[in-house]
Parts: structure tokens; C-alpha cells; sequence
């Protein structure tokens, strides 16, 4: 193919009409230079080869840099391409892949924070670490685990042997393979089991006359707990279940906590056996979380915690700040704000947990209603207002969780024959059935939380009567109950459902305010083994030890023991409602 020679190329330049030309044509660059730039007859090979390498350098350059953008417009390929949008540095943006890249985050903690360099935009995480590494999923602009509600993990929990089993055995049956029926709900719109008042009304134990503990085992989750076919316990009666062996318990070691009244503080007080905290309630549908006291803690930051009851309740709440104390490191930071160590006396107690600017606190109301006095012709005698709430109110009104009970002061003597004794207004009636009175000091109860309580801000629950074990006589009559170690296993044996808590689910379901109702009545007729019995102090003589056995605790709880399963079925249930919610 014939090429003309750079001579002949200036030949045909020079000789060409428009080189000389000035008027501007739109296509021919020389126009764009000046005139007497245009009549210079100087030209140069050097100028075209030049010019050609410049263009072909720059070409290079841009292919040479590894952006997605620039390669498919110059189709240029990258070998090993940048997974994520172009930025100059990798560490400006998230992993959000499960393989991150070859420097994975260094995770210390299961909760940590993940900066975004590029939008300034600062992400909290929670993930879910394993062997390879945080699985993480973006939603949205946050970051969640990868389908896993699990709340944060307890670190108390986390660091007990991971190869610990937890061998489980139904009190009612050692295996319930192949049995899937379910009891009817003792929480249900109507009141009662089916039709029956048993607490014990299960069809699949009426076959199953005992039971073996220490059945079928059971591997700590670490990942959450399994809530159910949804992730939740929606639909599962969680009060509906048994007691199974779990040699994690106790939440706390028994002597760690000095908030335990020394009525309660069975091992201060010299039982001997342990067998008792080795307990674990296990709900027939679905699993309850453990509780988790760094979780709890966070739910309740610059909170207000109010248990408002009787002793009952008071065992509850000092169980629950056992707990939560018990999960962090100075527990200096922890302290009932009046300096007090012991609560049996009337009145109002909180302990405030410092770092989270929180507190946990008790009111004493055994009745709810007022206790008064009333003046008669035969001089003045005590009452009880079944129309008036107690004048402790205003101790809890504006708090954010409140959990109410009342029950046991109702079985008193007084309260039983309702003598002379119930009021409503000036007038005292002669007679009154104790429990047509307990459904009208609940009536009340009830008109107060719908007319004072703020459902956007103040959650409210209430717990349910807790079964005494009293053997040969009552609390005041030779009631025994100090030889008992283990639970009962057959569900015969258990009583009714009180009457009592009927008369409560009526009124809750005619409630405006929606109330959450722990209902613990039939766990704890399980659990005749976990009561202080004589192990409500040292004794110091013989003497003192027998005339104890006449006197025996058989309805209040050692702890550790059972109200710390009370707080894991309260910590479920303020989960559940933060899920509704």
C-alpha cells in the first residue's frame, strides 16, 4: 500500500488553497490559530508523531486505573475488581457481605460500632459472632444480624462452659415425643383451664401417673432462644409448661448478693442441700430467653422499675436486683438509695443501678387498697377500703414498668371471715365473703389504672398468687414443710387453680388498659422443695430449732430459688411487648 512521504505531506500543505485562508472553517483546526501563526510554512514530522504519543499515553493511563465506571466505558477489563462502589480507600466503607475482605473487623465485644467514613454516618451493631467471623446484612441504614432478634448477650452467660449441658427432664413425663397436644391456657379470654379449676389439667400427663427428672438433654443456645415457629412467643402460653433439670442455675451464687432479707437467705441461714436452684422452667410450646441482665439493664436506662404488693413481691424484687447486680463489675455502682439493707417494714425502697441511670425499686402495699380505721359507737376499729387505693400512689404513678400483686394478706384471718371489717364508704359491712371482697379491691384497683396510667409511657403488669406448701396445719397452725427436696412430679398432686386469680382475669379482660398477667399460680405449686421452711435464721440452740419447726416459711421463697424464674417470665414478657410494640 503506497505511503507518501513526510516531503510530499508538506508539499500538499503548502500548496493548498485554505492555508492561507482566514476566514474560519468548522472543520479545520488551523483556523483556531492566528493568523500569522497560519502563514507560517514551517511543519515538522516530529509534530503528528508527538501528538500520536501523547494521545496514546493518556489512553494507557485511564485504562490502567481499576474504577468499574471508566472500564466499561473504555472496556477495559479488571482483574480482581473492587467489590464495592469506587473509593479510594477500602476502609471507608461497611462489610456487608458475610466474607468481608481479607482483613475482617476485630470484634471484642458482641456489641460494637462500625464507622462509615464516606457518609459520616455513625451505625451501632449487634452481630452475631462465630468461628468465621460477624454475618452481618444491611437494612435499610442499619445494620442488624443476619435474621436473628437475639438481644444483646450477657457476658456473665456467655463466659460459662460452652460444652455444659443442661440435661432437661419433664416433670411430667421424661419424653414427649409423639405427643403434641397441649393443654388448654390458663391465660386465655376465659377463665380457667377448659372448663377445669385444676392447675394441673393437661391431657398429656393424665395417663402419667410420675415422672423422671433428667430426661431428654438439652445444649445451651447461644445464638437466642427458640420463641416459637415465628421468632416470638406469640400464640404460646409461656406459664404453660414443667420444670426441667439445668445445672447453670443459679443466676447468682448463693451468699454473692448482701440485698437478700435474712428470712429469705436460706443458704446464709444453713440448708444444706442445693439441689432446689437446679431448676429451670420450660414452657410446652416454645423457649423463654434466658435473662439477660445487660439487656435488661439497657431496656430500663433512665428508667423507673416499681414492684408494688406484698412480701410476695418483695421477694421478687430483691431477686431482680441480685440479678442484674450481679452481671456488672463494680457493683459499687449499685446502692438503695437511703443506705437500707433490710426490708421487711412497710414503706418504699429503690435501689438505683448508677451507670445506667436506672432503679429498681419496692413499694409495700399488700392490699393495694387503703387500710384505715373506722370510728363506731363501740369506739374505732381497723378497716379496709375496698373502694379507695392505698395512699402509696404516688410513689409509683409516674413510673415505666409497674408490677402489681396482692393475694396473700386476703387469706389472713381478718380478711377471711370479713367480719365487721370491709368499708366503702361509711358503711362497714357486717359480713362479706373474702372473695366477692378481693373482686371489689380489684374493681378499684382496675378504675385506677385506666383513669391515671399512661399506656404510651407506663407498661403495667400483674402476678399471679404464688402457691403455699403448708403440710399438717397452716402458716400460724403447725404447717410443715422443712423435708422437702424436690419438686412435685405428678401433676395430681397439685391443687386448684385459685379462685382468686379467676376473679382477677375477669376483671383484666373488661380492662381499657391492657395489662400483662404473670400468671405464676401453677409453676410454683410445682415447687414445695424451694421454701425457707426453718431456714429463716440461725439458730442458736437446740430449743430454737424445734420451736422453729412449728413455725415454718412454706410461702415465700428462698433465694436464689424460684423468683428468679418470675423475673426471666417478666424479662420474656417485656420482650414480647417491645416486639408488639
Amino acid at each position: 500500500m503506497f505511503s507518501p512521504s513526510p516531503e510530499v505531506l508538506l508539499s500538499f500543505l503548502h500548496n493548498s488553497p485554505h492555508y492561507y485562508s482566514p476566514v474560519f472553517h468548522p472543520m479545520e483546526p488551523m483556523g483556531l490559530l492566528s493568523e500569522s501563526f497560519r502563514k507560517r510554512r514551517v511543519g515538522s514530522p516530529f509534530c503528528l508523531g508527538g501528538a500520536a504519543s501523547l494521545i496514546f499515553v493518556g489512553v494507557f493511563f485511564l485504562a490502567s486505573i481499576k474504577s468499574p465506571k471508566l472500564s466499561s466505558f473504555l472496556q477495559v477489563p479488571t482483574v480482581g475488581g473492587w467489590p464495592f462502589p469506587f473509593s479510594a480507600s477500602p476502609s471507608s466503607y461497611t462489610y456487608l457481605s458475610p466474607s468481608p475482605p481479607s482483613s475482617p473487623l476485630s470484634v471484642k465485644s458482641p456489641q460494637f460500632e462500625i464507622v462509615n467514613r464516606t457518609q459520616e454516618q455513625k451505625v451501632s451493631v449487634v452481630a452475631n459472632v462465630n468461628e468465621t467471623g460477624p454475618h452481618l446484612e444491611a437494612k435499610g441504614e442499619e445494620i442488624v444480624p443476619e435474621k436473628n432478634n437475639t438481644p444483646l448477650q450477657d457476658p456473665a452467660y456467655s463466659l460459662r462452659n460452652e460444652s455444659s449441658l443442661v440435661r432437661e427432664g419433664s416433670l411430667l413425663n421424661g419424653s414427649r415425643e409423639g405427643n403434641d397436644s397441649r393443654e388448654g391456657s390458663i391465660v386465655s379470654s376465659s377463665v380457667g383451664n377448659n372448663g377445669s379449676d385444676s392447675l394441673a389439667s393437661s391431657p398429656t400427663s393424665q395417663d402419667n401417673s410420675s415422672a423422671q427428672a433428667g430426661g431428654e438433654e438439652d445444649k445451651p443456645t447461644r445464638r437466642g432462644p427458640n420463641l416459637g415457629k415465628e421468632g416470638n412467643m406469640e400464640g404460646c402460653d409461656i406459664f404453660d409448661g414443667s420444670w426441667v433439670r439445668d445445672d447453670l442455675k443459679p443466676r447468682y451464687s448463693a451468699g454473692s448478693c448482701p440485698y437478700i432479707d435474712r428470712d429469705f437467705n436460706c443458704h446464709l441461714n444453713g440448708r444444706p442441700d442445693e439441689e432446689f436452684v437446679k431448676w429451670r422452667w420450660k414452657p410446652n410450646a416454645c423457649e423463654i430467653p434466658r435473662l439477660n441482665s445487660t439487656d435488661f439493664l439497657e431496656k430500663l436506662r433512665g428508667k423507673r422499675l416499681v414492684f408494688v404488693g406484698d412480701s410476695l413481691n418483695r421477694n421478687m424484687w430483691e431477686s431482680l436486683v441480685c440479678i442484674l447486680r450481679d452481671s456488672l463489675r463494680n457493683k459499687k455502682r449499685v446502692f438503695e438509695i437511703s443506705g437500707r439493707s433490710e426490708f421487711k417494714k412497710k414503706g418504699f425502697y429503690a435501689f438505683r443501678f448508677e451507670d445506667y441511670n436506672c432503679s429498681v425499686d419496692f413499694v409495700s402495699s399488700p392490699f393495694i387498697v387503703r387500710e384505715s380505721t373506722f370510728r363506731g359507737s363501740n369506739g374505732s376499729f381497723e378497716t379496709l377500703r375496698l373502694d379507695l387505693m392505698d395512699t402509696t400512689t404516688s410513689m409509683y404513678h409516674g413510673a415505666d414498668i409497674i408490677v402489681f400483686n396482692t393475694g396473700h394478706w386476703w387469706t389472713h384471718e381478718k380478711t377471711s371471715k370479713g367480719e365487721d371489717y370491709y368499708q366503702e364508704g361509711n358503711y362497714v359491712h357486717p359480713r362479706l365473703k373474702v372473695l366477692e371482697a378481693y373482686k371489689r379491691a380489684l374493681n378499684t384497683w382496675a378504675k385506677w389504672v385506666d383513669n391515671n396510667i399512661n399506656i404510651n409511657r407506663s407498661q403495667v403488669l400483674f402476678r399471679g398468687y404464688s402457691v403455699t406448701h403448708f403440710r399438717g396445719g397452716q402458716w400460724n397452725s403447725g404447717g410443715q414443710c422443712h423435708k422437702e427436696s424436690e419438686p412435685i412430679f405428678n401433676q395430681k398432686y397439685l391443687g386448684k387453680y385459685p379462685s382468686k386469680m379467676k376473679v382477677l382475669e375477669n376483671i383484666l379482660h373488661g380492662m381499657k388498659t391492657p395489662v400483662t398477667y404473670l400468671n405464676i399460680s401453677r409453676l410454683t405449686a410445682y415447687r414445695k422443695d424451694a421454701h425457707p421452711s426453718i431456714y429463716r435464721m440461725v439458730y442458736n440452740t437446740e430449743e430454737e430449732r424445734v420451736a422453729a419447726e412449728r413455725a415454718q416459711d412454706c410461702s415465700h421463697w428462698c433465694l436464689p430459688g424460684v423468683p428468679d424464674t418470675w423475673n426471666e417470665l417478666l424479662y420474656a414478657s417485656i420482650l414480647q411487648s417491645h416486639r408488639d410494640s
